[in-house]
């Protein structure tokens, strides 16, 4: 009895040294874990879309790792042009219409200002036209004044001479003015200048003609093709019989020329009116052709004006010139300017025709009046057409 208890007491003696860490390696496999090790685990995230257990975490969406930096565009290899080729561009042109729009009474041939945008109408080919922008302009000119200096007659010469000078004495410091003359042939007297002097000299060098020959449509259409080279408004001052005789270009192909020529208005003064209202109807069948050509040559002259814009002055008296041009200068030095993009945007180089209209706030034609209330005429200066571009410009 005694050896027994004697054994029992040396095992708890054996077990109460025993080392812990031997007691938890041999209970690891068989004990659950730790109140820590369980919490542990808990507080890791579950994966997206749900927890693991119904007492688990709540399920966060994982965020998305920003994305790495996108490497940047490789560069474009450069390609040099050949020697000699330029640079170009692929553009689209618009096109705008300019019209020049002169309001002149007929009985003073004083310009009519202050008219408003909404007092215009504008029409190509029978067409309204909406008026993108309005102004009124007073600015110098650019002209070329087209004189006829032929030994025909010394009455015409004379007139010329009178016509050219009253001009040239209106001209003002900012104006550019070349001299050219014609008879069987096309002379430059002097290049734009804006010297009055030169101007003069030019003018005095017109002494003693030498052919009888007028060409006048070889003269007109040198005149349109130089100005075509020149930027801006330009004018022609064309003062002569109206008479052609020896010309190589036809009158279709004149007006052909003027037609196609832009930014041109030409102002016709006829010559001899003296001479003609005294001899008018005398010297029989002869007489009657020659009455019948310088009515032909008037005709012309006129188209010329009312084509580009102008005006056409048939003076027979030298008193007349400097209220003639007076009228020229009020027409050419105040102006309307409107622009209009065209319904018809086709390039097809036809030539559209134009028509302006002046109304009042009610759209009915405006009606002018004097201090006294009586109505006053008015004539609108404007250009009876122009020609599209073609695609190949």
């Amino acid at each position: 009895m005694k050896s027994l208890t004697a054994a029992a007491i040396s095992v708890l003696m054996f077990l109460a040294h025993a080392p812990v860490s031997t007691f938890a390696q041999q209970s690891g496999s068989q004990q659950q874990p730790s109140s820590q090790q369980q919490s542990g685990q808990d507080d890791a995230a579950p994966e997206a879309g749900g927890p693991t257990g119904d007492n688990g975490s709540i399920a966060l969406p994982k965020k998305k790792e920003p994305a790495e930096p996108a490497p940047p565009p490789a560069e474009e290899p450069k390609v040099k042009n050949p020697p000699g080729l330029q640079n170009f561009s692929l553009h689209v042109d618009v096109p705008v219409v300019t019209v020049d729009v002169g309001v002149i009474l007929e009985k003073t041939h004083q310009f009519v200002p202050n008219l408003k945008q909404e007092n215009f109408r504008v029409y190509e080919d029978g067409k309204p036209q909406q008026i993108s922008s309005f102004q009124q302009v007073k600015a110098p000119i650019t002209a070329v004044l087209l004189v006829e200096f032929a030994s025909t007659s010394y009455y015409f010469v004379y007139d010329m001479r009178n016509a050219a000078y009253t001009f040239a004495e209106q001209l003002r410091p900012d104006d550019y003015i070349a001299v050219m003359t014609y008879d069987m042939h096309t002379n430059i007297l002097s290049d734009f200048t804006q010297d009055k002097r030169v101007v003069f000299n030019a003018l005095n060098s017109l002494t003693i003609p030498t052919w009888r020959e007028t060409n006048m449509f070889d003269a007109l259409y040198t005149t349109l093709d130089r100005l075509s080279r020149v930027e801006g408004r330009k004018y022609v001052i064309l003062i002569g019989s109206g008479r052609d005789t020896f010309s190589k270009i036809t009158l279709d192909k004149t007006l052909a020329k003027i037609k196609a020529t832009p930014n041109v208005t030409i102002f016709t003064m006829s010559t001899g009116g003296w001479v003609r209202a005294m001899t008018e109807g005398r010297g029989g069948f002869g007489g009657q052709l020659r009455d019948m050509d310088y009515l032909q040559a008037d005709n012309e002259m006129q188209t010329f004006a009312r084509m580009t814009g102008g005006m056409h002055f048939e003076p027979r008296f030298t008193g007349e010139l400097p209220e003639d041009f007076a009228a020229i200068n009020e027409s050419i030095r105040n102006q309307y300017v409107l622009t209009y993009t065209p319904t018809n945007t086709k390039q097809d180089g036809t030539y559209r025709k134009l028509h302006v209209e002046l109304v009042d706030n009610e759209g009915h034609p405006l009606r002018m009046q004097d201090e006294k209330h009586k109505p006053l005429k008015y004539d609108i200066i404007a250009r009876d057409g122009y020609k599209a571009k073609e695609q190949v410009e």
